[in-house]
Parts: structure tokens; C-alpha cells; sequence
């Protein structure tokens, strides 16, 4: 029953498709026809020339995974795979959002809000290694691909340490990479597109 609980309340919550909703309430836009059709802070900018609307957007989004993450860890306290198991529904639910023909954003933000409530030091490798990343490539959508594939690996190798330093420890590093690895394997469908179109 926990597992299905921790499911459920992190797509509920990350299935809102927020850039879509204000976009069309406050511009009467459908974000998913306009721009690059991602339902994210960084499209909603370049549709709606807000910075207002983008601003919000972003902090919704990020707000979506700390908040699924802060009530299933609140009824599971000192548990890792609960709130973990949400955040990645939460992920999942807003990068394929169920009412809006499955089409969404690219999770970045959904899953930076639970970082900061499960592993803050996760959360600063990816920043890290996104801007290495850039400095390299000067390219935002190649920055986003390689810090969301190679955090992963680094959660593997450097779990002892990574795992060791999260607000909420995972009962092993197996679990603490492989959950990880699944989060960003989600992440990373949604940039396989962007990077063919660079290509």
C-alpha cells in the first residue's frame, strides 16, 4: 500500500501541466502547438516573452516534486524509497501528463524540487556538471543531457559518499544509484528529440 500511496500522490501532483494552464490563462496560448511544444519554464519564456509567467512556471514546477516528496516522507519519515518512488511519479507524470495527450516538460524542475528535500548534494553534482557541460559545448540542451547521464553514473561510483551526504539515506548504494537511474533515464527521453535536432 505505500508503494501504490507514494505512486499516486506524486502523479497526481506532477500531471498538473502548469506552463499550459497559465499559458492559457493568461495569454490564450497553447503551449504545446507554439515554440518547441515543450511544456516547460524555458519555452513558456520564448512563447508568452514573459518573464513573470516563465518565473512562475519554474517554481510550480519545482514546487510539484518538493511537495509530493515533503508529504510521503512526512508519513514515512527516514524512509528513502517512498519519497523517492514519488518524485519519480511525479517526474514521469510531468513529463507525459495524462491531460494533455501525454505531452509535457522535461522533468529538470520537477526533479530539482524533490532533490532539495531528498538529496541536496545530487542536486549540486548536476549543476556542476551541467555547467562543465556548457562551458564545453555552449549549448543548454547538450549541458542538460550530459549532467542528466552522467549523475547517474557518479551516484554509482561515488555512492558511499553522495548517499552518505543525502538529507535521507537509502538502505544501500544499490538502491540509492539505481533509483537515481531511473529518474534520470525518464529526463533523459525527453531530450533525445532536441539533441536530433542539433544533430
Amino acid at each position: 500500500m505505500p508503494y501504490v500511496f507514494s505512486v499516486i500522490i506524486g502523479y497526481i501532483l506532477g500531471s498538473i501541466p502548469t506552463a499550459y494552464l497559465l499559458l492559457k490563462w493568461q495569454k490564450g496560448i497553447d503551449i504545446t502547438k507554439n515554440g518547441s511544444g515543450n511544456v516547460g519554464a524555458l519555452n513558456s519564456l520564448r512563447v508568452s516573452k514573459s518573464k513573470p509567467i516563465a518565473a512562475s512556471v519554474f517554481i510550480i514546477d519545482l514546487l510539484k516534486g518538493w511537495i509530493s516528496v515533503l508529504i510521503v516522507a512526512s508519513i514515512y519519515p527516514g524512509d528513502y524509497i517512498f519519497p523517492m518512488i514519488t518524485l519519480i511519479a511525479a517526474v514521469l507524470a510531468h513529463c507525459y501528463s495524462p491531460w494533455i495527450n501525454f505531452k509535457g516538460g522535461r522533468g529538470l524542475a520537477t526533479a530539482a524540487g524533490g532533490g532539495l528535500f531528498l538529496s541536496p548534494i545530487i542536486l549540486v553534482l548536476w549543476i556542476l556538471l551541467w555547467l562543465i557541460s556548457y562551458l564545453v559545448k555552449n549549448n543548454s540542451h547538450i549541458a542538460n543531457f550530459a549532467a542528466s547521464l552522467f549523475a547517474p553514473i557518479i551516484s554509482f561510483v561515488a555512492g558511499d559518499f553522495l548517499n552518505g551526504h543525502s538529507a535521507i539515506h537509502a538502505i544501500n548504494n544499490f538502491q540509492f544509484g539505481t533509483s537515481l537511474s531511473i529518474l534520470f533515464i525518464i529526463i533523459l527521453t525527453k531530450h533525445i528529440q532536441p539533441l536530433r535536432s542539433l544533430m
